[in-house]
């Protein structure tokens, strides 16, 4: 039998190289042009034959010498419209658009195990089809643009990984249930009378309005959410007039709501109304209220996950694999999810005696590189246990 371990280590190289070209050269959703040509050349490299999708993406298949199990393994593609602030020679050289995500990593790690596949060619059981997304980060998600291309037809089971600061390098994180949250947004506009500031009686003051809002719309979790199933109510974003002496027509104001069941995140967008409703009522103010529903929850199935953790441990040691407290960030993997049974695994890719200690979605976001062909080594055990073992 080949040696899964050594196989692995054997890419280190490679998917190092290949993260840095990606990190160099970033894309964001829907123009990942060059990324899916990149991708698509190494993929003829290893023999495959690639096809577009979804615009930007990328679908190949790989044939195992038995019969058995479809297994998908997905990655993300996309960078964020944010500048690099790494000291690295790797440093994005597109302004203003960086991987501060880690998908280049997802990108790279799912070269490897495409790369390794050629030498598991005669223990593998059923097929690999590997999916190069695009358009995570961007509303609505690259992934029903992939399931409507094709992507998920006869697949079986499916994978996916994420980099993750908070998660020490050489270790996975793992949960047998709830993974990550779903992420909707809300903008609200409330409408009030402007005017002279010296004159406040003959205004209707949207920025007083909103204040009040905003003070009230935070006691939701707190004191109408029951305290033991997780919810966020968060604001970004409070916008309104443009002079010291004039009080304003208008207000505006985002955030996001963040929740694992429906009846929560319909009981906080009821509470948001009602809030709302009453304030301006009492103001004399008007709103308005227009959400934006986010992808499902990532919810894991059980039965993978153990695949996945027991995969960790033969890659990494026991210690390696750690259950996590779920998250409430989003992922479009859900829809994923939804068409057959899968997980979703966090590949630790934090290290603070290397100054790697920046979250995701930040301008000096790095990663350890060594968690790459660690990442690399679990996805194929998961995914040769799940085509129906060696």
């Amino acid at each position: 039998m080949t040696d899964i371990k050594a196989l692995a280590a054997g890419q280190k190289d490679y998917v190092i190289s290949l993260r840095r070209h990606f990190h160099m050269f970033p894309e964001l959703g829907g123009e990942e042009y060059r990324t899916q040509e990149k991708v698509m050349e190494e993929l003829k490299a290893c023999g495959l034959s690639p096809r577009s999708a979804a615009g930007t993406g990328v679908i190949a298949e790989f044939t195992g010498g038995r019969p058995g199990k479809r297994v998908a393994i997905r990655a993300d593609m996309d960078a964020l419209p944010l500048q690099d602030e790494i000291d690295q020679p790797y440093r994005s050289q597109h302004a203003g658009i960086c991987h501060a995500c880690g998908h280049d990593g997802h990108t790279a790690m799912l070269l490897g195990v495409a790369k390794s596949m050629k030498s598991l060619q005669a223990e593998l059981a059923g097929s690999v089809r590997f999916l190069f997304q695009p358009s995570e980060e961007k509303f609505p998600g690259g992934a029903e643009a992939m399931i409507a291309d094709g992507a998920m037809d006869g697949v079986d089971y499916v994978l996916g990984a994420h980099l993750w600061q908070a998660v020490p390098a050489g270790k996975i994180g793992v949960t047998y249930g709830r993974m990550m949250a779903s992420p909707d947004a809300f903008t609200l506009t409330i409408q009030g009378r402007g005017g002279h500031g010296s004159m406040p009686h003959q205004t209707v003051d949207p920025i007083f309005i909103g204040a009040q809002i905003v003070v009230a719309l935070k006691t939701i979790t707190g004191c109408n959410m029951d305290p033991m199933e997780p919810a966020v109510l968060s604001l970004g974003m409070f916008k309104s007039g443009e002079a010291f002496n004039v009080i304003p027509d208008v207000a505006v104001i985002k955030g996001s709501v963040r929740t694992f069941q429906e009846a929560t995140r319909q009981r906080i967008f009821e509470r948001i109304h009602q809030i709302c409703q009453g304030i301006c009522q009492a103001s004399g103010a008007q709103y308005k209220l227009d959400a934006i529903f986010g992808y499902p929850p990532v919810i894991n199935h059980p039965a993978i996950s153990k695949v996945i953790a027991q995969a960790g441990e033969q890659a990494l040691g026991r210690d390696g694999v750690i259950e996590i407290v779920p998250v409430l960030g989003g992922e479009d993997f859900s829809f994923y999810l939804g068409k057959a049974p899968g997980a979703f695994m966090f590949v630790g890719a934090g290290n603070p005696e290397k100054g790697i200690v920046y979250p995701q979605h930040h301008p000096k976001f790095d990663i350890d590189e060594t968690a790459l062909p660690g990442g690399v080594e679990v996805l194929l055990r998961a995914t040769l246990t799940l085509g129906g073992g060696r």
